[in-house]
């Protein structure tokens, strides 16, 4: 026999789950195909994620019920929990990495002398202001030597830029830089990055400047981007 109670929460909380799968579905769709602006498409996955939170909270209670009856209905107080711990789980990361992650959204190997972007939208210097929080937050982002020629490091970077499917903006080996364009996985948001080759007494120095370019903050992506290309890019050479 069905406890009614648990019954009623767990297709309750299934509701919940399906809505905020529908809503983070929406969101997505507005900005990629509707042409919405981002800060929409935002706030409708926000509501997508409390949903989904609200989704967890009711399918536990169900579940708590379940665990104090044993009189059934925990399959469908199951099925709300998976179907709304997905969104609740991105929203969760997406709010640890707001909080945890320092206020800005442009990062750049060298803070001296940072490479410049020349054949993005906006064309801009790197902030100055950026350079104590991302010391603090990100003190592993540093410039990457390789013993390599210039020539053959250069067409190591395009050649991995392109494996990884970004947008090649320039790519200049008489000046050593590339410039290009990187999308998110899921938003497509367009990041915009500068890589710059140049020759040192051992082989090459490899700096890299990654920036969001909506939003004023990056949740630390933009820095994730730079290890993992460089922790490639070592791979690929065999360092």
């Amino acid at each position: 026999m069905h406890d009614s109670l648990t019954r009623r929460l767990g297709v309750l909380s299934t509701l919940l789950g399906l809505s905020s799968l529908a809503l983070f579905t929406v969101s997505v769709w507005g900005f990629r195909a509707g042409g919405w602006p981002w800060p929409k498409a935002y706030d409708l996955a926000g509501w997508g994620a409390w949903t989904a939170g609200a989704g967890v909270i009711v399918a536990l209670a169900a579940l708590l019920r379940w665990m104090l009856s044993r009189r059934g209905g925990a399959l469908v107080a199951l099925l709300g929990l998976i179907l709304s711990l997905p969104i609740a789980g991105l929203g969760t990361v997406f709010e640890i990495a707001a909080r945890t992650t320092p206020p800005i959204n442009d990062i750049s190997t060298d803070i001296e002398d940072p490479p410049v972007f020349w054949f993005t939208v906006t064309p801009s210097d790197y902030p100055t202001l950026n350079v104590e929080p991302q010391l603090a937050a990100y003190p592993h982002v540093r410039p990457l030597e390789l013993p390599l020629s210039v020539d053959d490091a250069f067409e190591t970077v395009r050649a991995l830029v392109e494996a990884r499917g970004w947008e090649v903006l320039s790519a200049d080996p008489v000046e050593g830089q590339l410039e290009a364009i990187a999308r998110s996985h899921i938003f497509g948001f367009e990041d915009e990055v500068a890589i710059r080759v140049t020759e040192t007494e051992v082989g090459t120095r490899l700096d890299m400047r990654s920036r969001s370019r909506l939003g004023q903050i990056d949740r630390g992506a933009n820095a994730r981007r730079i290890e993992a290309f460089f922790t490639d890019l070592k791979l690929k050479t065999g360092e």
